[in-house]
This record gives structure tokens, C-alpha cells and sequence, in this order.
């Protein structure tokens, strides 16, 4: 079988194409598990990587922030790209008695609440922290990680998402912490089951 002619592929297909072609909208609901969230493309994951390294390297972060599971393929090709370790906050549902940094977070698109944490021993104090996620909408996850960095004694700064629904609350919800936010492609749209992304 010739593994290098497989329907599916993406060897040069960039954020944008992808979103337009590949991604569904199902009510509020933009998937795109078809190439960033469930199944990924390492080439474009790649691309999404330098883009990332190249918004975020000036900074200058000691480490980058993620959560599983979806966050964690952008963060890692970003952090390949700047050479820097990635830290992922684990999901958990119901109680727990972890030695933690932790955040009660609701998922409205998943209808239930779930917390976030990060074992104490690998977010330093006076780290400099930049937040990767896939997605920005509400917000809420995103927060969680930075609250949970600035517990540990980090400074956030920066938050990074390959798609932001621009439309939604979390970019103002990011900022009010004084927490810069950036995204690769912003949806305007998903009226009548069509994606609208901005210039």
C-alpha cells in the first residue's frame, strides 16, 4: 500500500482550509475533531506549533500550560518548536484528594463540571507561563490554568488558542486578569450551519 497517497492526508493544508473544509458546525457546536481534537494531522499540527513559537517566543516562557487531552497536541508542537517542556492539568469528575494546584471548571457544551489540576512539584515558583489551548470560548478552562499558575507563584504571560470563537465571552474574561490573548483563526460565525472566519 502506498502510504504516501492516502485520502486524508495533509502535507500542506493549512488552519484555515482545514476549518473550511473539514470542520462541521453542529448547533452552537464547531467540531473539528476531524484533524485538531480527536484525530490530528501532524503537518498541520506542525504549522500550528511554529505559528504558536512564533507569537510566543519573544516573551520568553519558561514552560507552557495545557490541559488534557485537547490542548495537549498544540502545546507539545509548540513546545518542540521553542524548546521548552510543556506542563498538561489533568481532568478529573467528582472529589479528590490530590496534593494539587485545582479549579472547578463547567463545560457548557458538555453540560457537567469537571476540575483541573496540576501536581504541585512541576509548576515552580517564578516560572514564566504561557497558557495553549485548541479552543477559546467561554473562557473557563483557560482561566482555571492561569489562576492555578498564579497560585503557584508563575506569571501568566499569555494565553494562546489555535481557534477562537470570537463571538463568546472568554476573550473578556481572559483580559479582565490582565492575561494577553491570542488565537491562530477566529470563527465570526456559525449561522444557518455555516463557519464564518475572519479576515
Amino acid at each position: 500500500m502506498d502510504r504516501t497517497a492516502r485520502p486524508g492526508t495533509m502535507h500542506a493544508v493549512d488552519l484555515r482550509t482545514a476549518i473550511k473544509s473539514l470542520a462541521t458546525v453542529d448547533g452552537p457546536i464547531l467540531k473539528v475533531d476531524r484533524f485538531l481534537n480527536h484525530r490530528v494531522e501532524p503537518a498541520l499540527m506542525s504549522s500550528v506549533g511554529l505559528q504558536f513559537a512564533t507569537l510566543l517566543g519573544p516573551l520568553g516562557p519558561d514552560l507552557l500550560l495545557t490541559a488534557e487531552a485537547s490542548g495537549i497536541p498544540p502545546a507539545l508542537a509548540a513546545g518542540i518548536e521553542m524548546d521548552l517542556p510543556i506542563v498538561y492539568a489533568k481532568k478529573y469528575l467528582g472529589p479528590g484528594a490530590r496534593y494539587t494546584f485545582s479549579r472547578e471548571v463547567a463545560s457548557p457544551t458538555k453540560g457537567t463540571e469537571y476540575r483541573v489540576e496540576v501536581a504541585r512539584h512541576v509548576l515552580e515558583p517564578g516560572l514564566r507561563v504561557a497558557i495553549i489551548d485548541d479552543f477559546l470560548a467561554g473562557g473557563r478552562t483557560a482561566e482555571a490554568l492561569g489562576e492555578i499558575a498564579e497560585e503557584a507563584g508563575c506569571t501568566v504571560l499569555a494565553t494562546a488558542f489555535v481557534i477562537e470563537k470570537a463571538y463568546t465571552e472568554g476573550r473578556a474574561r481572559l483580559e479582565a486578569h490582565g492575561w494577553p490573548v491570542w488565537s491562530l483563526v477566529q470563527v465570526e460565525s456559525l449561522a444557518n450551519g455555516e463557519v464564518r472566519l475572519a479576515p
